[in-house]
């Protein structure tokens, strides 16, 4: 259940996105009792430009269009009023796996839980992890950190940072040594320790960079071989200002190492915060969090009527 501090997050989170959205459509109804198909076409390309996408886009227009056809007028109150019902109904599917439900193991009997977090330079992972960590804790997790970053200098330190102040335990390799030998010695460490959750930070890697990306599958096969089905979750962090290239990543990494799970970051410097549609119809996979700011507690779980809401 999101809170009412998690909607004005989101409200906020959003206003990039929704300033861009809310003028344009206002400035195509003008005060107009009812659209015409001059104004759809209108409408199509400003969600276009917000990173809905044309498949979407072009989807929504069409249900508009029915819509339109058993109504005398359809004025910008009933617009927004079809929008907020679709954007729901369009990235609602996940359910419960959305937000919350992040932090149920996904197999109860099986100690620690190992989640691998992924995705491209500079996309927020490790900061992320650090905001998880202090979460899981607050829940009375076992917590450890582990440094599978082995090629950005600042990135372990950066990370035991965030273990000290979550008071997570933190494990780190040599710099520029093997990650898949660093997750192995931290898993066996924590299983020593009998932690309940061990979260995985790794390097930034372009989807286009097949050893890079075949180390992943390295360290997941290691993984597995010390914690029974690990890495039980795999989560692909994106930068949401990087708008449809975020989906190609998505399709790159899913492909490689099997991602269960998103956590889109940066949503309060995009204007392109229409791309959590795609992202979610497409995929089909959970968007677990949002990141909406810098702060410790901006990020919030994933909810799609407070989403709906923010955008429109």
């Amino acid at each position: 259940m999101t809170t009412e501090a998690e909607k004005i997050r989101f409200e906020k989170g959003m206003q990039k996105t929704r300033g861009s959205l809310t003028g344009r459509i206002r400035a195509i109804f003008g005060g107009k009792a009812s659209v015409g198909e001059e104004d759809l076409e209108h409408i199509e390309e400003v969600l276009i430009q917000a990173d809905v996408g044309v498949a979407y886009t072009t989807k929504m227009i069409e249900e508009m269009r029915e819509a339109l056809v058993s109504r005398k007028s359809w004025g910008e109150r009933d617009f927004r009023s079809f929008l907020f019902n679709w954007v729901v109904r369009a990235v609602g599917d996940q359910g419960e796996k959305n937000g919350c439900g992040f932090f149920e193991p996904r197999d109860p009997d099986v100690r620690p839980e190992v989640i691998l977090f992924v995705g491209v330079n500079g996309t927020g992972k490790t900061t992320t992890i650090g905001k998880l960590s202090r979460l899981f804790i607050a829940k009375g997790r076992g917590v450890m950190l582990v440094a599978g970053d082995t090629y950005r200098a600042a990135a372990p330190e950066q990370l035991e940072v965030w273990a000290k102040r979550s008071g997570s335990m933190y494990h780190r390799g040599a710099e520029k040594g093997d990650a898949a030998s660093v997750v192995h010695d931290a898993l066996t460490m924590a299983c020593s320790a009998s932690l309940d959750t061990v979260l995985v930070d790794t390097a930034g890697r372009l989807h286009t960079k097949e050893p890079l990306m075949r180390e992943l599958e390295k360290i997941m096969k290691v993984a597995s071989r010390v914690v029974e089905g690990a890495p039980h979750q795999v989560v692909l962090v994106l930068d949401a200002t990087t708008g449809q290239n975020a989906l190609v990543q998505a399709r790159s990494f899913m492909d490689v190492v099997g991602v269960t799970g998103i956590i889109i970051t940066k949503m309060d410097g995009s204007a392109k915060g229409g791309i959590l549609i795609p992202i979610s119809c497409e995929l089909g996979l959970p968007i677990h969090f949002v990141g909406m700011g810098e702060g410790i507690d901006d990020l919030v779980p994933f909810d799609p009527e407070a989403y709906a809401e923010a955008l429109i």
